[in-house]
């Protein structure tokens, strides 16, 4: 049992079993596996979630991602690269992670709930004709969820990303990438790959590369 009261858990003697070529062929198994059924299964949808942001990104729009956890590193990593560069220089893409402004989102978090995190920040910095894309391994998370209802709300296209078939997001957006998978590091694996083509596909379309 780790010691709670103690910075570092005291180190035992490994797992029964435990064996470090089993558990790396293990992991390693199951990233290749995810992968190939992403690969196979999701290139009309990123194909179509470039159509949308090709369309906000000419009408003067912008992205907003958002996620929790893994997600919003997820969200802010996919944000960068659109608003610095995938790669090769090109003028910046414009897209918003809304998990960066802790001072917002702690007082949202304290006067509201935290289930209102994101549906504030979509008020406060979003616009009709923008695209939201909110992030949850689950597809249940109500603070995402809020944010994408109030996306809708507002006249903005939303996206979601998830795994297995989304949870409850498919019902609040128009658009749906979702890994088949239960595990929460498979998903997010391929939720950065799929960011990762994203951006590139979409720095072409719009011919900035």
């Amino acid at each position: 049992m780790v010691d709670l009261s103690s910075k570092q858990p005291e180190v035992k003697t490994p797992t029964k079993g435990y064996d470090d070529l089993e558990y790396w062929t293990e992991i390693t198994m199951a990233h290749t596996k995810c992968a190939a059924k992403t690969f196979s299964s999701q290139f009309e949808v990123i194909q179509q979630m470039v159509d949308m942001a090709v369309e906000v990104i000419s009408n003067g729009n912008k992205i907003l991602f958002f996620g929790n956890g893994g997600s919003a590193a997820d969200s802010q990593h996919i944000a960068a690269e659109m608003a610095v560069k995938l790669k090769d220089e090109r003028p910046p893409i414009a897209a918003l992670a809304l998990s960066l402004d802790s001072s917002a989102l702690t007082a949202t978090a304290n006067d509201f709930g935290f289930d209102q995190i994101y549906q504030r920040q979509v008020r406060a910095l979003g616009y009709a004709g923008d695209l939201a894309v909110g992030l949850s391994t689950s597809g249940n998370s109500e603070n995402i969820l809020n944010g994408l209802k109030k996306a809708r709300r507002m006249g903005m296209k939303t996206v979601g990303w998830s795994g297995k078939t989304g949870g409850k997001m498919p019902a609040h957006c128009d658009l749906m990438l979702c890994i088949d998978e239960t595990d929460p590091g498979r998903i997010q694996e391929m939720h950065i790959t799929m960011g990762h083509i994203f951006v590139g596909m979409l720095e072409r379309r719009l011919g900035l590369v």
